[in-house]
């Protein structure tokens, strides 16, 4: 068995742009805690931490506060895909933006300005306005004001914590995949589910579990960890003993 490749924090920031200062201050925080450390107890990151560093930095582009950062990625129904997917679409339009501020400057220089009145090209409207709508979309929930109140003192110890104890549920689940998912037992593992993400997280109503339950099933991150923790087909079991639950 190969040893997990490790990057020092200095090779960390040459490749990253992040300066060591700033990656000391999300360790801090408990933003991004190093994968270990070495003897003379300098950071080093592997490929988990510099994946979510990937994730950090893309919200960063989003204007996100820190503290707002750390409260989505540690949401128990964080999407990286999402994530990922409204990353790509600001970047396309802020390249789209830089694009019409050359073409600018380029006529500019050519033939001078030929119409004082037009400043189409400084406008930001369109990235202002996605960046609006992804705010909301991570952000202005009653469940995710919740969760941020719940997790205002918790350290990344006591979440990790939490996040094992959900994966133990999500075992559980593996462990009954040859039952009906309307069975009493299964469906007493469902309460047993909607009631940790109450108590840890947020209010989970049962519209909230039956959406929970679609993210378990569908393709990205978040099934692949539900399916790591209980087996192939937890996620999509789990989806399926959510919806009977919640059509009750």
């Amino acid at each position: 068995m190969s040893e997990k490749k490790m990057m020092i924090v200095n090779e960390v920031s040459r490749l990253t742009g992040v300066s060591i200062r700033t990656l000391q201050y999300y360790d801090k925080i408990g933003l991004l805690p190093p994968a270990d450390y070495t003897e003379v107890g300098y950071r080093l990151y592997d490929d988990e931490t510099l994946q979510k560093l990937q994730i950090i930095l893309l919200f960063r582009e989003l204007e996100f506060p820190l503290k707002d950062i750390r409260r989505i990625i540690e949401s128990p129904d964080f999407d990286r895909e999402k994530a990922l997917e409204q990353q790509i679409h600001i970047l396309e339009l802020k390249k789209e933006h830089i694009e019409n501020l050359i073409d600018l400057a380029r006529g500019v220089k050519k033939s001078g300005v030929k119409d004082m009145t037009d400043f189409t090209a400084f406008d930001t409207a369109k990235i202002d306005a996605y960046i609006a709508k992804a705010r909301e979309y991570w952000g202005d929930t009653a469940a995710f004001k919740e969760f941020e109140e719940k997790n205002a003192d918790r350290t990344s110890e006591e979440n990790a914590g939490i996040n094992t104890e959900l994966m133990k549920i999500f075992a559980q689940f593996g462990g009954m995949k040859d039952m009906d998912p309307a069975s009493p037992k299964v469906q007493k593992q469902v309460k047993k589910l909607q009631d940790y993400i109450t108590d840890k997280f947020y209010n989970c109503t049962n519209t909230i579990l039956s959406s929970l339950g679609h993210a378990y099933s569908a393709e990205g991150e978040m099934n692949r960890n539900i399916d790591k923790a209980g087996g192939k087909g937890t996620g999509e079991f789990v989806d399926k003993a959510i919806q009977i639950y919640c059509s009750k």
